[in-house]
């Protein structure tokens, strides 16, 4: 791999880091930009030429990708990671924690067994500018229709998310989603924001508030997932093994398979970016010897990359888990059938 300049390792990376999250297909774009730009790009960045230098390095850019989510989800895969282990020690599963470690797990294991069998066959066939641009489009129909045909449920638990948050911006008043009591009385734990969180903003201040009241709305959104179970994390979880086509976003499709569930979208999204970490870091690992022996002499260039995705990820995390609070998935998915509609054209006529 001895043609990869700094402008291109660094315009890769930024895209890399970026596009992994929005739900625009990072594959997809880093497919067909070489192409659309022609030239050197196209000859020295292609992912379906056999044992791909290239598909290394993008794979590669996945671990940089992984660790700006780990630091921006620290606390919460600290929690995540203890239950975990806490429900080895003792044997059962009881806590949120718990039982969205084992969530994680389950839902990861569809995509992680299809990757490792047909990882090749999905690139050599799917990893070509055209079909990459097809599945942009695609990826743009599915993310509009399912927004158009949400489920009641998952629109049900917007409206109860709104509702909570509208209650608890109101001083002296107890939001009905607090940690004792959801919109449904005792019991029902996690659908909204209460007093806790308020009490909790009250005596800090500034950017410590802040951070307070995300990870108070943390904990509230893991226990809402903790209740949709086993089955529903299989189901979701199983939307991502669509991304292994280029064109079609992992976090998109997650997200629609959530909604499809009954999730809120701001739920939705944060199973979708939760999942995406050890299926980021794991295809990062795989491919980490092939980086290093095919990366000789062009370390530099790769450097700058990681760091540029890594930047654009954590950027892209923080902007994104706000969006979803009150946006929706149409705009990226009027984005994908413009991009890919118009890179067929091009690429048709060229």
């Amino acid at each position: 791999m001895s043609h990869l300049t700094y402008l291109e390792a660094s315009v890769v990376g930024l895209i890399q880091g970026v596009t992994e999250l929005f739900p625009i297909s990072s594959l997809g774009h880093n497919v067909l930009i070489p192409a659309l730009i022609g030239g050197s790009w196209a000859s020295d960045l292609s992912v379906a030429k056999a044992e791909s230098p290239y598909l290394a390095y993008i794979v590669g850019l996945h671990v940089a990708t992984a660790i700006a989510l780990l630091v921006y989800f620290w606390q919460d895969w600290i929690r995540i990671i203890k239950g975990f282990f806490t429900s080895i020690r003792d044997r059962r599963v009881e806590t949120a924690d718990q039982k969205l470690a084992w969530m994680i797990i389950l839902a990861t294991i569809p995509v992680g067994l299809v990757g490792l069998a047909f990882e090749h066959e999905f690139r050599v066939l799917f990893g070509k500018p055209i079909r990459a641009a097809i599945f942009l489009l695609v990826n743009g129909v599915i993310m509009y229709a399912g927004e158009k045909f949400r489920s009641r449920a998952s629109l049900k638990a917007d409206a109860e998310l709104a509702e909570s948050r509208e209650r608890a911006s109101r001083p002296g008043e107890r939001a009905s989603g607090s940690a004792e009591h959801g919109p449904g009385g005792p019991g029902e734990r996690g659908t909204g924001y209460g007093q806790a969180e308020r009490i909790a903003a009250s005596h800090a201040s500034g950017q410590r508030a802040v951070r307070q009241l995300e990870h108070s709305h943390a904990l509230r959104a893991d226990e809402r997932l903790a209740m949709a179970g086993y089955l529903q994390a299989v189901v979701i979880g199983c939307a991502q093994i669509l991304a292994l086509l280029a064109g079609i976003s992992r976090d998109g499709v997650t997200m629609v398979a959530g909604m499809a569930r009954g999730l809120s979208r701001e739920d939705a999204a944060r199973f979708a970016f939760l999942l995406a970490t050890p299926v980021i870091l794991a295809a990062g690992v795989l491919k980490y010897n092939d980086l290093i022996d095919k990366g000789r002499g062009i370390y530099g260039p790769i450097l700058v990359g990681s760091i540029l995705s890594g930047l654009g990820a954590y950027v892209s995390v923080r902007f994104l888990v706000k969006y979803f609070q009150t946006r929706t998935l149409t705009p990226f998915a009027i984005y994908c059938v413009l991009a890919g509609l118009g890179s067929i054209i091009y690429l048709s006529v060229k």
